[in-house]
């Protein structure tokens, strides 16, 4: 299974466009302009907690979209990333997570 979508990467006040990937093993973000430090990341299924919804936010603090999710890892880190259809990949990961 793979699929994937056009999304942003959110770390506080700094963004990246790039891809976003669900494989049978991993989330991936591959941004396209690497020189913002944003990525690439790969984030094993295991490592992942669990996803949930967020607002992607203006300059980090100001809610501008609910077109986010949260992703939270097992270490207590989280990753944050704006994507089309935010609902529907919520429900998709969670279940990736689980099976």
């Amino acid at each position: 299974m793979t699929k994937s979508v056009i999304g942003m990467v959110q770390n506080g006040a700094v963004r990246a466009d790039g891809r976003f990937t669900l494989t049978d093993a991993e989330i991936s973000f591959e941004p396209f302009n690497k020189e913002f430090g944003l990525g690439p990341y790969h984030l094993a299924k295991a490592t992942i907690a669990s996803a949930e919804k967020c607002f992607g936010k203006g300059a980090g603090i100001l809610p501008i979209t609910s077109d986010a999710i949260r992703l939270k890892m097992t270490d207590g880190h989280h990753y944050e990333f704006v994507l089309a259809s935010s609902d529907q990949w919520v429900a998709e990961i969670n279940h990736w997570l689980e099976a």
